[in-house]
């Protein structure tokens, strides 16, 4: 085991004596030594009940022999982070959270790892770690929040809520109104109930085969949340006993079936991020043109909040990951030959496994569209491409050409937004916001939702080299790549430029010549680094294109 390196022999008696002094004794000190790693604090709302995840998983590690060890990881609320310099700090603690972990599993030697994980950057971190330590490790996240319910009995979600703000702004909606939202949108503990980059990066994170069935969907609050926290803990101790790593589940066909399970299920576009990275630390190349490969022939099968009026708990209802898995396999486009953490391959999960809401998960043969939830772009606004959860756009803005208005900063686009200085057929561009040029590539939320709030989210389309919330919908076009900071052709965009938009070829064009695009580069200079010091400035310096995953080098 790897903890006898901590514990084995008379050279060993100095660490043995810090582990006395934890308070285990010899039956424990002798058992396999599993870390628990704890998202677990006070801020987070997906968070704050994974104490109890946490402590439901160590029973299940105790239960099956083993001796649990908590350590804890960090976590960023992206709610809470949107709109200010917060947001900047999002997408770098997924970073920081993979190499603290691989810090604190290799310091201390640990047999087997359980991740609880539940939120946006949390999940990928931990499978970047997970993939990275290679030693038998199994995820049990913190699960969904429930659908809020306003007033008058519908049905709400935190999307609904960010785009309440832009009503309001418009004229459409009171401060009662507001408040309505403010107070019910969140209901409950657990990662907000729409299909936004948590749920989807938990989903993700079964169909790769690295959680047990359910986890990407059994609700935070449902006492069976806690039964699969104690399964999970249970199950870590096999896969020490049959040495099942990361790396025999995280191959290159699991994860071709996550993309495929991400364009069924229309997923955030953050995934387009974060799998290339897990991909990366598994030593699996994943290239981004694949995924209109994969969309092609993936049915978009679920169109939960923001594309549709249903939640993560019809979607568990309906049978979780697994049955919109099981309608995937019906035309093949499932490996289900792949090993999963529960010792069984996929085909072997999904024996007798039925879709128990074909309105929610939708057959394969009666699909929402033939194509998957995201797309790719590419043309000379963005060489190196750009992505859009096109299962979120109105029909439309599917395709769409109009002038573009520029800013340099998310301030500065919110401030015309509520200002009422953008009207339909507009082209909003955001730039400098990319992961160099942020730093930290923000999310997009509040302007996106201001556009679809004040009543423009079918004439109006935004791109930016920054990102996007899971809870975005509209033709919201983010990852332009390369970056306007690296130098690419959207630092050279200039108010009233034609850009044409063609999410159904794929395709995203500025109007403008090769040779005005040369003049206009030859007079470019790159702004001053928004921010130079500390984290964010060390992150700047080292952090790749979106195209690769804004992985660190």
């Amino acid at each position: 085991m790897n903890s006898d390196y901590i514990k084995q022999g008379v050279e060993r008696a100095p660490n043995r004596s810090l582990l006395y002094a934890l308070g285990y004794t010899d039956e424990e000190i002798s058992r396999p030594l599993i870390g628990v790693v704890s998202s677990h604090n006070e801020i987070v709302p997906g968070h704050m009940d994974l104490d109890k995840i946490a402590e439901a998983v160590k029973a299940g590690v105790r239960a099956a022999g083993g001796t649990p060890v908590m350590f804890p990881a960090i976590a960023v609320c992206d709610g809470i982070a949107m709109g200010h310099i917060g947001m900047k700090y999002s997408l770098v603690t997924r970073d920081l959270i993979a190499d603290s972990t691989e810090a604190m599993a290799i310091a201390h030697q640990f047999d087997g790892l359980v991740m609880i994980p539940n939120c946006d950057k949390n999940v990928p971190g931990l499978l970047m770690a997970a993939a990275r330590l290679n030693i038998p490790t199994i995820f049990c996240s913190g699960g969904p929040m429930l659908a809020g319910h306003l007033k008058d009995g519908r049905r709400t979600c935190l999307s609904h809520m960010f785009e309440a703000v832009g009503a309001y702004h418009a004229g459409k909606l009171d401060a009662a109104g507001v408040k309505d939202y403010e107070e019910n949108a969140c209901p409950s503990c657990g990662s907000c109930s729409g299909m936004y980059t948590a749920n989807s990066m938990n989903c993700l994170t079964e169909a790769i085969g690295m959680a047990l069935p359910g986890n990407g969907t059994v609700p935070a609050p449902y006492s069976a949340r806690l039964r699969l926290a104690k399964k999970a803990g249970m199950q870590v101790m096999e896969l020490v006993k049959r040495n099942i790593r990361p790396r025999d589940i995280m191959t290159p066909a699991a994860f071709h079936n996550a993309e495929t399970v991400d364009m069924a299920l229309g997923c955030s576009t953050n995934t387009m991020l974060h799998l290339p990275a897990i991909a990366h630390e598994a030593g699996v190349d994943i290239d981004l043109d694949a995924a209109n490969a994969i969309s092609a022939h993936t049915p978009n099968l679920c169109h939960l909040a923001p594309a549709g009026d249903t939640f993560m708990e019809d979607l568990d209802r309906a049978g979780g990951v697994l049955a919109v898995m099981k309608e995937l396999t019906k035309r093949g486009l499932l490996d289900t030959s792949v090993a999963t953490c529960t010792g069984r391959t996929l085909a072997e999960n999904l024996e007798g496994v039925e879709n128990l809401d074909p309105e929610i998960i939708r057959p394969i043969d009666r699909p929402y569209s033939t194509s998957g939830g995201i797309a790719v772009l590419k043309g000379n606004l963005a060489v190196d491409g750009c992505v859009v959860k096109q299962s979120a756009v109105a029909p439309e803005m599917m395709r769409h050409e109009g002038p573009a208005r520029v800013f340099d900063s998310e301030e500065e686009a919110i401030a015309a937004i509520f200002g009422k200085q953008i009207v339909p057929g507009d082209v909003v561009v955001i730039r400098y916001e990319g992961p160099k040029g942020g730093p930290g590539m923000r999310e997009m939320l509040n302007p996106t939702s201001a556009i679809v709030g004040m009543g423009l989210g079918a004439s109006v389309a935004l791109i930016t080299d920054g990102r996007f919330s899971g809870a975005t919908r509209g033709a919201a076009i983010g990852h332009v790549s390369p970056e306007a900071a690296a130098g690419g052709n959207i630092a050279l965009v200039q108010e009233g430029d034609i850009i044409s938009i063609d999410i159904p070829a794929c395709s995203i064009e500025l109007k403008v010549s090769d040779e005005e695009l040369a003049r206009r580069r030859a007079a470019w200079t790159c702004p001053e680094p928004k921010v130079k010091t500390g984290y964010l400035a060390r992150y700047a310096k080292l952090v790749t294109s979106a195209d690769k995953g804004a992985i660190l080098m």
